[in-house]
């Protein structure tokens, strides 16, 4: 507040010369002030760069982290699809053999077949498998 009073009170009685030296010396402080203001400027244009840089490096590290769950949960689903079509055909299997096992004589045909049953007069030859046969060469 003193200040204030000094000036205005300089104001009034002092008047400034107008010559060379202080015109320049008025420009050189001036120019003092512009290259204060330039720098500041230069390192605010410094800081902002730097956090856009920092901001974009962390988008970026999101995008690619992003793209590996993607890839990880695409392969994961042609997995889980290649499992439902076996396990769709394995249901297409049974309910055709569903289907054969309601049938009477599919049942005596697998009887005799799996259980050596047999009808009325019928005769039930065995003949033994390779492996039955490559077993018994080596007993």
């Amino acid at each position: 507040m003193a200040k204030r009073q000094q000036r205005e009170i300089h104001k009034g009685s002092v008047k400034t010369l107008d010559n060379d030296y202080v015109r320049s010396n008025t420009d050189f402080a001036k120019s003092q002030y512009e290259k204060k203001q330039k720098v500041l400027r230069s390192r605010r244009m410094l800081v902002f760069f730097v956090f856009a840089a920092i901001v974009l490096a962390i988008l970026a590290n999101a995008a690619s982290n992003q793209k590996e769950r993607l890839a990880e949960k695409e392969e994961k689903k042609a997995e889980v699809l290649a499992e439902l079509e076996a396990v769709k055909e394995q249901q297409a299997m049974l309910n055709l053999q569903i289907t054969k096992l309601e049938d009477d004589e599919y049942i005596a045909k697998l009887a005799r077949k799996e259980y050596f049953l047999s009808e009325e007069g019928e005769i039930i030859f065995t003949i033994p498998t390779e492996d039955k046969e490559q077993q018994d060469e080596k007993q």
